[in-house]
Formats: structure tokens, C-alpha cells, sequence
């Protein structure tokens, strides 16, 4: 029987969950066994998984389950030494040559277990099946916004939290935006046509906020790309990979530009591929933006978690789009898992 382990995070400020009730008791439903971890995070209550026939486990207690289960969860585990026996779905961030994915790889080999990237998880085409881009992009449009507000009132963004919605975030928004200023900014979205960037785009528009749509037919060139230049802000929608060009070179910081605030929100600050770099280090909850110039200033956002400041859309949005290949854990020598590992090994 195949054992399905969804682990709590053990991230700060991560509150999603990658599979709902109603998608545990369709698994159980289909004959697998699910064990759900105690969280005293997680945006979704563990009595809807209780009732949905899986066993409750306590918080962290991944380590010590069955040697068969595999574990479940989003955000990468706290970066230790220990071998990882287990198979492991989650979002590794170890295939683009990442420092602290290099460790992790490290504790697979000395553990013998399997990572099953949930980036790397393809269809036959190579499209990813499920994906918090949506959500990732309205959110890092939503806190760089924030970032300009501050700007203006002369200050950094102050630190965020989560919302119970995505009606709470925009109201909260709006009133920062007017409490600063009469007008509105104007944005570049790079990536516009991807689930990251439409989220991006959409948030600028739910907020009046002129923007500028660029995709694949307006890089292809290879940069440089001076237009970034004269918008206050603009939004890496793009994941870094072998090929992307050089969104904003270290030489803009010192150079005439419009540009106050850079929401990156692929967020690979120590990818090879980093087209942002003007900085080496992702932003957090606490310290939402990095400066990196000072007159005229430059403000980076680079939250690595953004979907999780709406943690109930995200995750059930994520679950329903994941489901369908969860239901198929059964056949991980098939299909979608297999070219997972097939990933894995390849970059171990």
C-alpha cells in the first residue's frame, strides 16, 4: 500500500499545505494510507484531515516514520548534516547549482533516499503540472508595491505577514498606496504571458497601476535592456535557467533611472543564472527588501516563500492542480515520477 507522509513545515512564515482534506480522503479513498504531521501552522485545521480517514501524526515526527512512506512537504527542510533515507517530495532548490542544494544532494547520496522535486515534477511536454506562480507573482507584485509606498513615506518596507485573503491584502494595499501618494507608479512585468507574471499583472491592475507586458518576444534579443530603466518598478517573473539574460547589471545602480524597486519574484539569488544581480541574497518576512544603492535609492524584493502570505488560496489552488499526480504515487516507475527521478539522478 503506498504511504503518503505530509510532514509539517518547519520554515518560518510558511503556513501552506500542498494536499486539502477533500484530496487526503480521495486518496485514502483509492487505498492509500495517509499520514497527516500535527502543524501549528498550517492554514488548513488537522481536524478535516482527521475526518478524512488519515492518521495524525505529531509535529516533525517524519524522521522516524516507515521506511516505505514517502514525505511530503513544500519548503525545504532546515539545513543540517543528517542522511535522508526517506523519498521526499518538496521544492528542493538543488538542480540549478545552489549552495545549499549542493548540501542537500549530499545528504540524499549519504542516505540512500530520493528527491522528487515538486519544480521538476513534468508533464510529457515538459510543463510543470502544478505550480504556485499564480500566487507567487500577485503576492511579490503586492509586497514590492509596498516597498514603494515606503520609499516614498522615506523609509524600507516594514515587515509583512499573512493574509486571511486575498480581499485583505488588496485593502490593506490601497490604503498604503494612498497614504503616500496621489498617483500611481508604473511597473514592468517580465514573464507577463506565465502563470507567475498574469498573477504579477493582474495584482498591478487590481491596484490602477500603469504596466508594461514583456515576454519571450521582447528579451530575445539578450539585453541590454535600458526600458527597465524608466518604469519605478519592475518584476522578474522569469526562473533563472542556462540562457536568461541580465535583467538589471551591477552598472545600472550608479546610472540616471526611473527604476526604485525590483520585485524578483523567480527569487535565485545564488542560482549561476541570477539576472538580478545587483544582489546575492533572498529578503525575508522581517526584512522584506534589500537596498542596494542609495540616491537615488534601490529597494530589491526577493521573498522566496511569497505564496504563503495568502496561504488558503495558494494551497488550494496548488493541492487541486498536484492532486492527479499524487493519485498516481502508486506507479513511480511511471509517467511524471519517473522523469522526476530520472532529474534527481542525473544531478546527484
Amino acid at each position: 500500500m503506498t504511504h503518503l507522509w505530509v510532514r509539517a513545515e518547519q520554515r518560518p512564515n510558511e503556513d501552506r499545505v500542498g494536499l486539502t482534506p477533500d484530496g487526503a480522503a480521495r486518496l485514502v479513498a483509492q487505498g492509500f494510507h495517509v499520514t497527516v504531521e500535527q502543524s501549528r501552522s498550517r492554514i488548513i485545521a488537522i481536524d478535516g484531515y482527521r475526518n478524512a480517514g488519515c492518521r495524525i501524526a505529531p509535529e516533525n515526527s517524519w524522521p522516524d516514520a516507515p521506511a516505505d512512506a514517502i514525505i511530503f512537504g513544500l519548503k525545504e527542510l532546515p539545513d543540517e548534516s543528517t542522511p535522508l533515507p526517506h523519498r521526499h517530495i518538496m521544492f528542493g532548490h538543488a538542480f540549478k547549482g545552489q549552495h545549499a542544494g549542493r548540501r542537500l544532494l549530499e545528504r540524499f547520496r549519504a542516505g540512500g533516499g530520493t528527491l522528487y522535486d515538486l519544480e521538476y515534477l513534468v508533464d510529457e511536454a515538459g510543463r510543470r503540472v502544478a505550480a504556485f506562480g499564480y500566487w507567487a507573482g500577485y503576492a511579490g507584485a503586492a509586497v514590492s508595491l509596498m516597498a514603494w509606498a515606503a520609499q516614498r513615506a522615506g523609509g524600507l518596507c516594514p515587515p509583512v505577514e499573512s493574509y486571511p485573503d486575498k480581499d485583505a491584502l488588496l485593502a490593506d494595499l490601497a490604503a498604503r498606496l494612498d497614504a503616500t501618494a496621489t498617483d500611481r507608479p508604473t511597473a514592468i512585468v517580465i514573464g507577463a504571458l506565465g502563470r507567475v507574471g498574469t498573477g504579477a499583472a493582474d495584482l498591478c491592475e487590481a491596484m490602477r497601476v500603469p504596466t508594461t507586458k514583456w515576454d519571450m518576444a521582447e528579451t530575445a534579443q539578450g539585453g541590454p535592456f535600458p526600458e527597465i530603466l524608466t518604469h519605478d518598478l519592475f518584476l522578474n517573473c522569469i526562473f533563472a535557467r542556462p540562457g536568461t539574460p541580465v535583467f538589471v547589471p551591477k552598472s545600472a545602480l550608479g546610472t540616471k533611472r526611473r527604476l526604485t524597486v525590483i520585485g524578483d519574484v523567480a527569487c535565485d539569488p545564488d542560482s549561476d543564472y541570477n539576472p538580478i544581480p545587483v544582489y546575492s541574497a533572498a529578503t525575508t518576512w522581517d526584512a522584506p527588501v534589500t537596498r542596494v544603492h542609495d540616491d537615488p535609492p534601490l529597494d530589491v524584493m526577493a521573498i522566496d516563500n511569497l505564496p504563503s502570505l495568502l496561504p488558503l488560496e495558494s494551497s488550494q489552488d496548488y493541492a487541486s492542480q498536484l492532486l492527479p499526480s499524487l493519485q498516481s504515487l502508486d506507479k513511480l516507475d511511471q509517467g511524471v515520477w519517473a522523469r522526476a527521478e530520472a532529474t534527481f539522478k542525473e544531478h546527484l
